[in-house]
């Protein structure tokens, strides 16, 4: 079936239904809302079966939905409408949630509904949430609106027609004012609640001294107790202020400057001297579960298995993050394990250097070269263990240079609904680093060339196809870890694990022998440098347009299909 998405941007739940779709044989091409004239060109171009908007944030033109069947994947439970549907859910503390697929008509979120699928709702970030449950349920709620479309005999219905237990209703956009924190009032849970509504976007406002703040990256603290409102403490970029009855973790803000473009940071780098004279609260490696704190490094052991977390905010990681894994996994590998596990975060394994910060610093060309260099000593340590078996377990999505950061374990499991994007290319022809001209090959051969240049996100039953990972597994992050402690186990246990390094180390040779890491590394460099020192511009406006999250213009050949194809015609025609 030729389907066509009118998307905002390749989102995380656009990739994860294009993977979904495509692995299902379905030919799939994106446009991205730019306005309505490229959008009807686009169908016209395309002549889509079905067209779906995962991710839209204004309404499908009438010219098409008056002509074409155009369903809406809405994040919110049948009867639900408005814009700030996942916000109001998060705050009033609602148990169960739901996605809904409808047609698009004249009236916003009321057209008939073709699918729904509802799921339980846990404490947590909205950009948590719509990543896994929304996610999930999404995929769940399209494919059944595929089969039925597919069928031709189905009739959607009308929200609330015919249904007695219909609950949704009409939502208007979130305000500030709605989420407004009253530090001296608000409890904890109620603060988290109010943060969590509006993480990602567009954060919940906040007076930090005699300036604005949107607050992203909040978690509650189980122990430091204070003044209500009072800060009491910093931890590796977060600050912790205190409740009437505990006390909030924030770790990103955003600073708000009229008539000023600004961007999400660590706290306390834009907080520098309001928190000069704040105590800094270190955190041990190793510690319980299930404590209730700010915590972007931890480690557990398992038996004769360490497990080495690292759950930094969207993915990235900056250059001293970088630096504290790596002690960290020093550490680790000093254990008397037999086994490490690379648990990486539970929405993100990793993605590589972090933009942002990059973007934040007097030479974002220095700064990128202290950030890759950083991320190729990580992974080099990684593929240098030879006291160690090694295995990365994804959780959650891994990107760039953060995927080519799970290559170098000896195996690589993914929980089933990942996603990888193992390529630099979409970030203004990044050549990329972290070994992955060593890393690659090894895993993929000369199918290598093609993952890199195609620059399409590849699903982890896809990756496993290809050689990229060696299982993908598990209907949920729980059900996936519980798999992932019991293969571990066995690796651990297993009568061969001398073997197994043994053979490990001589590949390791072998390979050293045949060209260094330190070939590797110098080769890839180089290109690297060019891309940050170089004449060619195109890396910095790609960085500085992702971090200011500057509107798309166009959509990149390789998502439009259907432009791909029409470009091909006029070249030709040209050419005669």
């Amino acid at each position: 079936m030729r389907i066509l998405f009118l998307t905002h941007s390749f989102n995380s739940l656009t990739q994860r239904l294009y993977v979904e779709l495509t692995e299902r044989g379905h030919d799939v091409s994106i446009e991205y809302d730019i306005n309505d004239v490229v959008t009807v060109e686009a169908v016209r171009l395309f002549q889509p079966d079905l067209i779906f908007a995962p991710y839209l944030r204004r309404a499908i033109p009438e010219e098409i939905w008056r002509n074409h069947l155009c369903l809406v994947v809405h994040p919110g439970i049948v009867g639900d409408g408005g814009p700030s549907a996942l916000d109001w859910a998060i705050l009033n503390g609602a148990t169960e949630w739901g996605v809904t697929v409808l047609q698009a008509n004249g009236e916003m979120d009321a057209g008939p509904v073709w699918a729904s699928v509802n799921f339980r709702m846990r404490e947590g970030r909205k950009s948590s949430l719509y990543r896994n449950e929304v996610t999930e349920a999404a995929v769940t709620a399209v494919l059944l609106a595929i089969e039925r479309f597919s069928r031709g005999d189905y009739v959607p219905l009308s929200p609330g027609a015919g249904q007695a237990d219909v609950r949704g209703q009409w939502h208007p956009l979130m305000n500030q004012s709605d989420r407004q924190i009253d530090w001296s009032t608000d409890d904890a849970r109620t603060v988290l609640r109010k943060i969590n509504s509006a993480d990602g976007s567009p954060g919940v406002t906040d007076r930090l001294g005699k300036e604005l703040f949107h607050l992203y990256d909040a978690c509650e603290e189980d122990s430091l107790r204070g003044k209500a409102g009072e800060i009491i403490a910093r931890r590796h970029g977060a600050f912790c202020r205190a409740t009437r009855d505990g006390a909030i973790w924030i770790g990103h803000l955003k600073k708000i400057a009229p008539g000023e473009r600004t961007f999400k940071l660590p706290a306390t780098l834009v907080l520098n001297e309001i928190l000069a004279h704040v105590p800094e609260v270190s955190l041990s490696l190793e510690f319980s579960r299930d404590r209730k704190t700010y915590k972007e490094i931890w480690y557990e052991e398992m038996g004769e298995a360490g497990y080495l977390y690292f759950d930094f905010y969207n993915g990235a990681m900056s250059t001293e993050q970088c630096r504290r894994l790596l002690e960290a996994y020093k550490q680790v590998r000093q254990r008397p394990t037999r086994v490490i596990v690379l648990m990486g975060g539970h929405d993100f394994w990793s993605n590589g250097i972090h933009l942002n910060s990059i973007e934040a610093a007097s030479s974002p060309a220095d700064e990128s070269w202290r950030n890759i260099n950083a991320m190729d000593d990580l992974v080099e340590a990684i593929i240098m263990t030879d006291t160690h078996l090694t295995v990365a377990a994804l959780r959650g999505n891994a990107g760039a240079g953060g995927a080519f950061l799970a290559l170098a374990a000896d195996r690589i499991y993914a929980r089933t609904g990942v996603v990888l994007n193992p390529h630099y290319k979409n970030m203004g022809n990044l050549y990329g680093s972290e070994y992955w001209t060593y890393l690659l090959p090894r895993r993929v051969g000369e199918r290598g060339r093609e993952i890199m240049e195609n620059r399409l996100p590849l699903g982890a039953k896809a990756a496993k196809r290809c050689g990229l990972i060696d299982d993908c597994f598990g209907k949920d992050a729980d059900d996936f870890v519980a798999q992932v402690e019991s293969i571990v186990a066995a690796l651990a246990e297993d009568v061969s694990h001398e073997t197994q390094l043994k053979e490990k180390q001589l590949q390791r040779t072998k390979d050293e022998t045949s060209k260094s890491l330190l070939h590797y590394r110098t080769e890839e460099l180089e290109r690297m440098k060019l891309n940050f020192y170089g004449f060619d511009p195109s890396y910095h406006v790609a960085r500085y347009n992702f971090v200011f999250r500057v509107p798309n213009s166009w959509t990149p050949l390789h998502l439009a299909r259907h432009r791909r194809v029409s470009r091909k015609i006029a070249v030709s025609t040209n050419e005669i």
